[in-house]
């Protein structure tokens, strides 16, 4: 039989042919981890996203459509890699949704910002 190892601390594992870890403490630690770990990455999206939709919420004020400096979005620090979702209109345009905002590369220069209307 294959001696088992415990993933966090390298002490041998006794006892129970599918037991995993030596002790309560290595299996609970390692399990916290490993959650904190993918808390992190979720919290750090979470953050981008909601920046983004702040910049375009401060950007639109009143108005349900604009034309917006692809460089004012760049320097109010809008990360153009992160939306909610994807939309292909009619035309073939792309549009990134941000929650209830959408955003579309009008051209090299210039973004059309749209306030979508919420159907809850």
């Amino acid at each position: 039989m294959k001696e088992r190892i415990c993933p966090l601390c390298g002490n041998k594992v006794q006892g129970r042919s599918d037991k995993k870890f030596c002790n309560i403490i290595c299996k609970n630690t390692w399990h916290q981890k490993r959650k904190l770990e993918n808390i992190t990455v979720v919290d750090k999206i979470d953050q981008i996203l909601h920046k983004n939709r702040t910049i375009l919420q401060e950007l639109m004020q009143q108005h349900t459509k604009r034309k917006v400096s692809r460089l004012k979005l760049e320097d109010l620090g809008f990360n153009f890699a992160y939306c909610t979702g994807v939309y292909q209109n009619k035309q073939g345009k792309w549009y990134h949704y941000v929650y209830d905002f959408a955003w579309m590369l009008f051209s090299d220069q210039e973004v059309l910002i749209v306030k979508q209307k919420l159907k809850l």
